[in-house]
């Protein structure tokens, strides 16, 4: 086994344990890691190798600690170091969502119990996609058992302490499982098709452009792949990219607000709340979602 230690920075104010916190509740990564003693252990993907990441806070930021079965080259560190920082969201700058945030009487106590929290993304927009197709009108426990399915079929596993740890298969690898596989792993023939014609349509694109391409566009991308709509773009844009110009006015966000400022709200005093945020609207709504 061969191990390669980084420091990552994070934009302050940062604290890791709210982060671990959210992971311990997050039924789509539910048993995909393992957190003891404040250190998170999870596999990943890194320019098409296996790669298990230990990281624990040092300092205002995290060192994490790489594992893998050969010796660790630039550009897989490299490459590691960019999944672990997006997936902790560390170089989110939440000053401006803060000061608005402490002139908000029903929000402040919020900021209170997440303080220093940074959204807790999918590890990577790709998996955030097909959770997405996959729990589509399906019981939860059926889609994290098609999702165990896909990861299984390929062999990214690696022990670390005693642990086996298995990787989330990367885009090279998904797209070159043919439509009737899809469908056999997702145990149904119409999230297959549109797994397959996503993921044919995800590999011709560039991470970097949905990172950081204009808003409108990269909307519009998800919106134009099978079995994607307003509702699964939105979930990716947020979830997956830490995409937050918008959030969307569900029932689950509507309870999460009400309790937070005291009152039953309407959709409408939702919106309204949400539009006083600006870009920051859908932080505000992850940390509502987060708090309660």
């Amino acid at each position: 086994m061969f191990t390669e230690t980084i420091d990552l920075p994070a934009a302050p104010p940062f604290d890791l344990a709210p982060s671990l916190r959210f992971v311990c509740g997050f039924t789509p990564t539910s048993g995909e890691q393992t957190i003891q003693e404040g250190t998170l252990t999870k596999a990943l993907r890194a320019r098409g190798r296996t790669v298990v990441a230990q990281i624990v806070q040092a300092g205002s930021g995290v060192r994490v600690t790489l594992h893998g079965a050969e010796p660790f080259t630039p550009d897989v560190t490299e490459a590691a170091a960019d999944r672990v920082r997006f997936h902790l969201s560390l170089d989110d700058d939440l000053t401006g969502f803060y000061a608005l945030g402490r002139d908000d009487p029903g929000f402040a106590p919020v900021l209170d119990r997440l303080h220093g929290y940074h959204q807790v993304k999918f590890p990577t927009p790709l998996e955030n996609l097909v959770w997405a197709i996959l729990s589509q009108r399906t019981p939860i426990a059926a889609a994290a058992k098609a999702k165990r399915a896909l990861s299984g079929e390929f062999g990214n596993r690696l022990t670390v302490d005693g642990a086996e740890h298995t990787a989330f298969p990367d885009i090279d690898q998904l797209v070159s499982l043919p439509e009737g596989r899809l469908a056999e792993l997702a145990g149904n023939q119409r999230k297959g098709a549109h797994l397959h014609g996503a993921l044919l349509a995800w590999h011709e694109t560039d991470e970097d452009f949905l990172r950081t391409g204009p808003y409108e566009q990269v909307k519009d991308f998800l919106l134009g792949l099978p079995g994607v709509g307003p509702w699964s773009a939105n979930f990716v844009l947020i979830r997956g990219l830490g995409r937050m110009d918008e959030t969307p006015a569900e029932k689950a966000l509507l309870g999460a607000a009400s309790r937070a400022y005291g009152r039953t709200l309407t959709e409408a005093e939702l919106r309204k709340l949400a539009e006083r945020y600006g870009p920051w609207q859908g932080y505000w709504a992850h940390y509502l979602r987060a708090a309660a």
